[in-house]
């Protein structure tokens, strides 16, 4: 027991969206690999074990309420992974988009994890890494994303930066982009008969699962060699 408890001490990951889906998934398995593991969002990650700190990102003040902790814990960890996975999705155009929803986009794509970064970078020690999970939507477009396509090319940014301004301190980073994913946001988005339509994007003819995922953002979290790299997990797009 003594020496699980150490080992979660020492190595402690923040997961922001781990309430399903691929955040949901990258949380299992950092657990099961032995990391305390501790999730943002609005609601409880289903993972048994997973520390909640239920926080909408869309809301500044329930951050600034929660970073307190987080910088506590970070502060007294030997290894932190800080794994930016919260992501709002909305269906708008550039011609009919709403400055307030813009913002609420930006304000969880993009201003949450830059947030996070000035609380938690400071307190992390050589061998921690920052991982974004980004979208195939962060290097092209479709049509009716406007605000998600906004914010996922600033996310690709994002890291880019992240990776210059810390050369030097033994710290990583990297943006995995999944492709069409079997999760609730892109029901929730495209439908049940549109996941079908989408997963023929693939080379591989069918949607990827969030598990597949999982295992590419837990590798790039624990390999530094892919530093500043933007990693598309997409099975292939078939162009069209």
């Amino acid at each position: 027991m003594g020496l699980s408890l150490l080992e979660h001490i020492m190595k402690l990951a923040v997961i922001t969206g781990a309430s399903a889906g691929i955040g949901a998934e990258v949380a299992r398995q950092l657990l099961a690999e032995g990391w305390a593991v501790h999730n943002l969002s609005r609601r409880p990650c289903p993972v048994p074990g997973v520390t909640q700190h239920l926080c909408d990102l869309t809301e500044e003040s329930a951050l600034t309420q929660t970073l307190p902790t987080l910088e506590a814990l970070a502060n007294s960890a030997e290894q932190v992974v800080l794994i930016h996975n919260a992501g709002l999705l909305r269906k708008d155009a550039v011609d009919d988009l709403p400055a307030e929803a813009l913002r609420q986009v930006l304000e969880v794509n993009v201003v949450a994890p830059s947030r996070l970064n000035g609380a938690l970078i400071p307190k992390m020690k050589a061998g921690s890494a920052v991982i974004y999970v980004g979208s195939t939507l962060g290097e092209k477009a479709v049509a009716g994303a406007a605000s998600y396509v906004t914010s996922k090319h600033a996310t690709i940014g994002l890291m880019r930066a992240t990776c210059q301004d810390l050369a030097g301190r033994g710290i990583h980073t990297a943006c995995v982009c999944p492709g069409f994913t079997d999760t609730e946001m892109l029901r929730a988005h495209v439908g049940d008969e549109g996941a079908t339509a989408v997963a023929a994007f693939s080379a591989f003819g069918r949607l990827i699962t969030p598990e597949e995922i999982a295992e590419t953002v837990v590798w790039a979290a624990t390999h530094p060699v892919v530093n500043g790299a933007v990693l598309h997990a997409n099975l292939g797009q078939v162009e069209r």
